[in-house]
């Protein structure tokens, strides 16, 4: 998984490098984990989708209780249906943990980003900051 984001960064693509200890820390060790769901290909991760449940005080300002979806897939995989099964397995655990709303923070620069979750029905919903663009996909 942090080969995955690692690659995203070398892509121009994501603003710092990871490790494995954030990543555990970010998607793995969380309380407000709903799922993470992971795809690889030839025993390799080559893209993962993590689903959290809004706590107060999250840092995307999410209201509690939502979803808040996060997708990542490695450059060479892109555009090859990995997020939409990734999001298939995202939608269905969402709905039977009960969650009505799931917020998608995109960064307004992220082109790719605001493609993939408009193709996979999320609409934006309320003023962002200038540099993330928050959508909502309703369940």
């Amino acid at each position: 998984m942090a080969e995955v984001q690692n690659a995203i960064y070398r892509a121009g693509l994501r603003a710092n490098p990871v490790d494995v200890a954030l990543i555990t820390e970010r998607y793995l060790d969380v309380e407000h984990t709903v799922a993470c769901t992971v795809a690889d290909r030839d025993g390799r991760i080559v893209g993962f989708q993590s689903v959290k449940r809004a706590w107060p005080g999250n840092p995307y300002d999410v209201p509690a209780g939502w979803g808040i979806i996060g997708t990542h897939i490695h450059p060479d995989a892109g555009r090859s249906g990995i997020g939409r099964r990734l999001f298939d397995i995202s939608l269905s655990v969402a709905k039977a943990a009960g969650l009505r709303h799931i917020d998608a923070s995109i960064g307004a620069d992220s082109v790719g980003a605001l493609a993939y979750y408009s193709a996979m029905g999320f609409t934006p919903y309320r003023e962002g900051d200038g540099v993330i663009i928050p959508h909502r996909f309703d369940l």
